[in-house]
């Protein structure tokens, strides 16, 4: 399932991202989560069997094991009689929240954009960081570095400092301490599954005055997920969608539209990736 027209819903749509779609829902909204798969900011055209429903039911995870550190935007799975079957799975009703204009990045590891930055300064988001850190290596602490939202094209990190102009010096030190906690969470839970959960990005609105978490949480969308088993031998093996992004780092590819067609064994490889993380940090299977 790729997208759901305007038209099947009969709800006003407020937002097409790069793989949700967002309709207003009386007083609250509602998010479905599709098969589109995008990687460098582009969307391709074929979709990622159930990737969808893998990234709604484990954000619903995430959420309903974190709400003690954090509140989220959740408020339902459950789809009321009227809407569409299959949306089963793949929609969630939350909370209609403001969202907060920075993103929030939590890295326990030394990888991605964290790694260039580090090897160009020997700092990630302005933090310094000991010497001789090659990809993949642990950080003595997790670290917080926040990012632009940006409309168009890449999001650009930025220190706690210009974090704190953009939201507010308390509320970035709230938001800081709750991301690295949600992190730590995190990580535990998924070091006892066999991963490492190498960083990962969170989101948080306003809502009631109150800051929550929003969006989605710790899926193989928003997060490097490494083998548990693989990292302790010095492999890092993804059950992420780095997976595509380094099919795709082989191919004569400008990293712009139009995207080239995906091969069907690596849609297949993808999806199965994303099944078996699911099933192993949730304890049950989804298909």
């Amino acid at each position: 399932m790729d997208a759901i027209t305007n038209t099947e819903l009969r709800l006003p749509l407020l937002h097409r991202g790069k793989v949700r779609d967002v309709y207003s829902f009386g007083d609250s909204i509602l998010l479905v989560a599709t098969d589109r798969v995008s990687a460098f900011d582009v969307v391709f055209n074929e979709g990622v069997p159930h990737k969808g429903e893998v990234l709604n039911m484990l954000s619903a995870f995430w959420f309903n094991k974190t709400k003690d550190i954090i509140d989220n935007h959740m408020l339902t799975l459950e789809m009321p009689e009227g809407l569409p079957p299959y949306l089963n799975g793949r929609g969630m009703i939350v909370k209609k929240a403001t969202p907060m204009k920075i993103e929030v990045i939590v890295r326990g590891y030394l990888t991605g954009s964290g790694l260039k930055d580090y090897q160009k300064t020997g700092k990630v988001c302005g933090i310094e960081l000991p010497p001789g850190l090659k990809n993949g290596s642990r950080l003595p602490e997790p670290i917080f570095t926040p990012s632009t939202k940006a409309e168009k094209g890449h999001d650009i990190n930025i220190t706690l400092n210009e974090a704190n102009k953009i939201v507010g010096a308390e509320a970035a030190s709230y938001i800081r301490d709750k991301a690295i906690e949600l992190y730590r969470f995190g990580h535990s839970h998924l070091w006892e599954k066999g991963f490492v959960l190498a960083d990962t990005k969170f989101e948080f609105g306003v809502f009631n005055e109150e800051i929550i978490l929003i969006d989605e949480c710790m899926t193989p969308d928003s997060s490097r997920y490494w083998d548990r088993a693989e990292y302790e031998k010095g492999n890092l093996v993804s059950s992420d969608k780095q997976y595509l992004r380094d099919y795709l780092e082989t191919l004569d590819w400008g990293k712009s539209p139009p995207p080239p067609a995906l091969p069907k064994e690596v849609v297949q490889e993808l999806s199965r990736r994303y099944l078996d993380a699911y099933s192993r940090i949730t304890g049950h299977k989804l298909i």
